[in-house]
């Protein structure tokens, strides 16, 4: 028995994936692809704006997704490296929306059968917020969401410092107080033995859907005027698209932006407040080729 839990509206984004790597000279970074993506297609603030329970990008999650049945399909590479490159094949194809659907239809029934195979009584398609089908890296990264946004606005000022000094930064310190300017903390981070330079941070302790906007990133680089030359914004939520093109408008001091998703891939990075764990999971892409 199949249960689906959700549309697979990302089969949309296939053509456009494909479309987007050849623009990019046939392979890009996941955040760069989907952003080639959105421009190519001119989508709305309202699209790229929405999230997902964890804090990240619904549209970059679909994305990811698109990506991932592409893979199994022979069209990108499997890397493990985090870029997405086409293949052989992958360079010359054109998918419509009608093929990427027969596409996710064709993997969902292989996966379905490899269930049936461990003898589960039901087959679920996989949800779209999940960041790959049969891993269990969508549960690990919703609790340690649920951990951070649990916290009190000091504790996760005190955790991002923790986070901050794992990650490579010195003389960490949080400022605290409501007269901080818009700056809960800084550091000082060293390029090399000859190079190094302050950075101020912000901490956005946010419930889901509570997105940081344009003009918290205007203040937030305004108060960075004269006191360092870098600035971080760390939230448990995510951005909203205006905001982003604002964090990296031309002739202004850059400020990186850190929300859910990456704030997650931090932790994990570094192993603060995670335990890794291995966990194999079998790669029917591989057995493919031996059907016939």
């Amino acid at each position: 028995m199949m249960m689906r839990k959700s549309k697979a509206e990302f089969v949309k984004w296939f053509g456009p994936l494909l479309d987007a790597l050849r623009d990019l000279g046939d392979s890009g970074r996941p955040r760069e692809v989907s952003d080639r993506i959105a421009k190519n297609l001119n989508l709305p603030d309202e699209v790229l704006d929405e999230t997902l329970k964890s804090g990240g990008s619904r549209f970059h999650n679909q994305v990811a997704w698109a990506r991932q049945y592409l893979v199994w399909e022979g069209m990108l590479e499997s890397s493990k490296q985090g870029t997405w490159t086409l293949t052989e094949k992958g360079r010359t194809a054109h998918v419509t929306e009608a093929q990427a659907a027969e596409i996710f239809k064709k993997w969902v029934a292989i996966h379905a059968e490899i269930r049936k195979q461990k003898a589960t009584k039901s087959v679920e398609v996989p949800e779209e917020e999940a960041p790959a089908p049969d891993t269990p890296e969508a549960d690990q990264k919703m609790s340690l969401i649920a951990v951070l946004r649990s916290l009190s606005p000091l504790g996760f000022e005190k955790v991002s410092r923790e986070l901050l000094r794992e990650s490579g930064f010195e003389n960490v310190e949080i400022t605290g107080g409501s007269a901080d300017g818009g700056i809960d903390g800084f550091g000082t981070l060293e390029i090399n033995p000859f190079v190094s330079f302050k950075v101020l941070f912000q901490c956005k302790r946010y419930a889901e859907g509570n997105l940081v906007g344009r003009s918290q990133v205007g203040d937030f680089r305004n108060a960075m005027i004269g006191r360092a030359e870098k600035g971080i914004i760390i939230t448990t939520s995510s951005f909203t698209n205006a905001a982003v093109v604002e964090a990296n408008r031309e002739g202004a001091p850059k400020v990186e932006l850190v929300d859910g998703v990456k704030l997650v891939e931090m932790f994990q990075r570094v192993e603060l407040g995670v335990k890794k764990r291995t966990v194999y999971d079998v790669d029917p892409t591989y057995f493919e080729r031996f059907r016939n």
